[in-house]
């Protein structure tokens, strides 16, 4: 019985010690840039770890939220506000700061977010993901798991969402600190004085 305990032990340490050197002889290879894309092999076995993070109590848990309009427009508001700068206000994830990540802020538009469970969504909204650029929003307070799932049902929504409300989204977008001066300007000038804005810039 030992015996058979110490080869498990054995294999299992040489099979972690291959994936070890595998893991080396890549990043040898390809550097620590961001700059390329995942590929296959390394998204397959991200997601799934991922997976396995999540508690299976968690993963297994449905919205306790009721959708509502009401919900669903307050969430719209969060999610332009303090995620569309990452993921874009219709999730696509096309934004200056989502495509420099490594991996890439995902389209959650697509099957692969779509089909994560509510628990799954909540937990990377809460918890974040390690060795990610997604941050953990969670403070284990009623109010922050709520706003969480909240997100879920706005998550949802995305595959959805109308021109009417990504125009919305669009005015609540943070802006920057050279968009608010121009803003200044624009007001100042309408109002018969400074001078004329310059013209757009980034709001974001």
């Amino acid at each position: 019985m030992l015996g058979r305990l110490v080869r498990a032990l054995t294999v299992a340490l040489a099979i972690a010690g291959v994936m070890a050197l595998a893991v080396l002889v890549w990043l040898l290879a390809n550097g620590a840039s961001a700059r390329p894309e995942p590929g296959r092999i390394e998204t397959v076995v991200a997601r799934r770890l991922r997976t396995l993070a999540i508690p299976r109590e968690i993963r297994s848990r449905t919205n306790p939220v009721p959708l509502t309009q009401e919900l669903i427009d307050g969430a719209r508001r969060h999610f332009a506000d303090h995620c569309a700068s990452c993921h874009a206000n219709d999730g696509s994830g096309k934004t200056t700061p989502g495509q420099g990540l490594y991996p890439r802020a995902p389209d959650m538009r697509t099957a692969d977010t779509q089909s994560l469970s509510d628990g799954e969504l909540f937990f990377i909204i809460e918890h974040g993901v390690r060795f990610t650029g997604m941050p953990a929003w969670g403070n284990d307070s009623p109010e922050s798991e709520a706003a969480g799932w909240q997100l879920v049902h706005f998550i949802r929504h995305l595959p959805k969402l109308t021109p009417e409300e990504i125009a919305e989204m669009e005015s609540l977008n943070p802006k920057s600190p050279a968009a608010i001066r121009e803003q200044i300007k624009e007001e100042e000038f309408l109002k018969g004085g400074g001078e004329p804005p310059k013209g757009p810039v980034d709001k974001h």
